[in-house]
């Protein structure tokens, strides 16, 4: 039987109406992250007055989340709500977007994107790889992770099975961790099978909202790792130059009010969690102050060599730092 050929998701139908399949990384049901790509869609579509509709459509339905990249490219899905680490994979410069090891705030993330150059790397790396990519949330920091054992010292990380991903788990590889790649969907149970001895996931409320406190293991923060990282909605380029140019601002505006509400929803979402967790008798301990010293040092010692390897991050992260020193200065001298 012949394949039945992919309609095209930029161009509207017979009724004038655009139709768009999207395909989240994110459980829509989990707090921030799933609530976000929910919140895009009722957006578009009351904005158009129902002229834009989106399907989404969950975390694996058509490709593994790693993979979402090829499936927008390939036409498998017309559009995608997700993290840039994952197409970091065929762009390392897109880490700076996302799991950066002692990186921006969420505030100074979308300060970047808007007053400064961020959104035009943001863009020119994106179409690099052929599709058009538009900020789309930000996600808040991360919890420093679950462990097995207490972490007094760097020493302690040695021949600990660890899931970190990024430039932050080449940074434990240092100290002696060996780095477990899974999917988001097995991390749990390793960890209650023991298979592994710790791991990050996300934000608190996300981590609650998966059960990680029934494991008894330690929970560390902060999340030196991912303190943010921003959420994009992308298409392929061609169906996105399809789409008509109002339908093309309405969807930019729709992702605009989408990272207001993120950066509003956030915070309260993490204090929410973090009671909860107290609540539950969840050991929660912050870092040793030699531990994220040595963190500190090692991370920048992988960025660096990173940035030798790779002339694109260099320019990135050379310029979101150089950005970054002026508001920095500014809230040194305002904040009480």
């Amino acid at each position: 039987m012949a394949e039945t050929p992919k309609e095209p998701g930029g161009k509207p139908d017979a009724d004038g109406r655009t139709k768009l399949r999207m395909q989240t990384a994110f459980n829509p049901g989990i707090s921030v992250l799933g609530e976000a790509s929910r919140q895009f869609i009722t957006a578009v579509k009351t904005m158009s007055a129902g002229m834009v509709s989106i399907k989404m459509l969950e975390a694996g339905a058509k490709a593994p989340t790693a993979d979402l990249l090829d499936a927008v490219l390939n036409g498998d899905v017309d559009a995608a709500f997700t993290s840039p680490s994952y197409a970091a994979a065929k762009m390392p410069a897109l880490l700076v977007f996302s799991s950066l090891p002692f990186g921006p705030t969420p505030e100074e993330y979308v300060a970047w994107m808007i007053a400064g150059e961020g959104g035009r790397f943001h863009h020119d790396l994106y179409d690099k790889l052929g599709v058009h990519a538009v900020m789309c949330g930000v996600a808040g920091s991360e919890a420093g992770g679950w462990f097995r054992n207490e972490m007094r010292s760097v020493a302690d990380l040695k021949g600990l099975r660890v899931r970190y991903a990024g430039l932050a788990g080449e940074v434990l590889a240092r100290f002696g961790a060996e780095i477990v790649t899974l999917q988001p969907g097995e991390v749990f149970y390793k960890l209650q099978q023991g298979k592994i001895d710790a791991a990050e996931f996300s934000m608190p409320s996300v981590d609650r909202a998966l059960g990680f406190d029934k494991l008894s293991l330690i929970y560390y923060f902060p999340g030196w790792h991912q303190p943010a990282s921003l959420i994009d909605f992308y298409m392929r380029k061609d169906k996105w130059e399809e789409l008509p140019p109002e339908r093309r601002a309405l969807i930019e505006t729709a992702c605009r009010a989408n990272v207001t509400w993120t950066l509003a929803r956030a915070p309260v979402e993490q204090a929410r969690a973090m009671e909860y967790f107290r609540k539950q008798g969840v050991v929660i301990r912050v870092w040793p102050a030699s531990v994220m010293e040595a963190f500190r040092e090692t991370s920048s010692d992988v960025l660096r060599e990173q940035a030798d390897k790779d002339p694109e991050f260099k320019a990135v992260l050379d310029d979101l730092r150089q950005f970054l020193d002026g508001p920095r200065a500014w809230k040194r001298l305002v904040r009480p």
